[in-house]
């Protein structure tokens, strides 16, 4: 490995097509306003660097970012890359991941519009992000211990799992398949209309007009708060530890609840028997 040491680079493609590189603090900003730094390389390492020009990291290979900084001017840093690990590092600028795949993340800080499109295996570990649309249309993430703030999150998604994270978006889960969410908390409005094979486990649920167009979906042991006119022509079979403000429509299945306050059933199609309201 050759190594690059307290350099600063502004020109485009600095280090175009490079492999079986260090760079260690080191900067890529100035006037000469580059593009790609790193475009096309395979094998390199950035450590303790600042990153605050466009597109560093398009179709690499083997990459390590670690203890650096994307600012809010580093926008789409990594596109087209794969077998990427980014450690303890402030990804801050639009757009910062997509089409990658064979992600990890863990101790990253992400304010970034528009992230995680179209990414494959993704690994997050203790992160926080906040983000419009984030990760849409992408699948196998595993998540942990991560926070997230922002609007209209993980739609179009399958095949993922969230463990002990903490939500808080907008319209999540639209569209999304074969989803488990285990001890987490998600809050916001309209939470996975349309989703198919999405399960909630140990899980409290806050907000309005949650899991409506559901198909095979499950709550096991969840609580939900402040939720209204939730499971509308839905197929669910849910274990509801808490009161619940008003049940809508829901079309097959088993929902069993402490109390509801109303229990709404105005088309043909809605089950006359899903709901058991235990205190009765």
């Amino acid at each position: 490995m050759n190594t690059i040491q307290n350099q600063t680079f502004d020109e485009e493609r600095a280090l175009y097509g490079s492999k079986d590189l260090i760079v260690r603090d080191c900067s890529f900003d100035g006037p000469a306003d580059g593009e790609s730094a790193f475009k096309e390389c395979e094998n390199v390492q950035a450590i303790h660097s600042f990153f605050n020009l466009r597109y560093p990291f398009w179709h690499d290979h083997e990459l390590k970012i670690s203890d650096s900084e994307m600012t809010e001017l580093c926008r789409a840093a990594l596109w087209y890359s794969d077998h990427v690990e980014i450690t303890d590092t402030k990804l801050h600028g639009i757009k910062a991941l997509r089409e990658c795949s064979d992600v990890k993340l863990k101790g990253c800080d992400i304010v970034s519009p528009e992230f995680g499109w179209s990414v494959q295996r993704i690994e997050m570990d203790d992160c926080t992000a906040e983000s419009e649309y984030f990760m849409m249309r992408s699948s196998h993430l595993y998540f942990r211990n991560v926070r997230m703030k922002g609007k209209y999150s993980f739609q179009y998604i399958e095949d993922s799992v969230f463990e002990n994270c903490n939500f808080d978006t907008k319209d999540a889960f639209w569209h999304a398949k074969n989803i488990v969410v285990r001890d987490s908390v998600v809050k916001g409005e309209y939470l996975a209309w349309y989703c198919e094979n999405v399960t909630f486990e140990n899980c409290k649920i806050i907000g309005t007009q949650p899991l409506c167009y559901c198909k095979n979906l499950k709550l096991i042991n969840c609580e939900m708060i402040d939720t209204d006119l939730a499971f509308e022509r839905s197929e669910v079979e849910a274990e509801i530890t808490t009161p619940v403000i008003s049940i809508k429509n829901p079309l097959s299945g088993s929902i069993t609840v402490p109390s509801v306050g109303e229990i709404i059933r105005d088309i043909p199609e809605a089950g006359e028997n899903i709901v058991t309201v235990l205190e009765q």
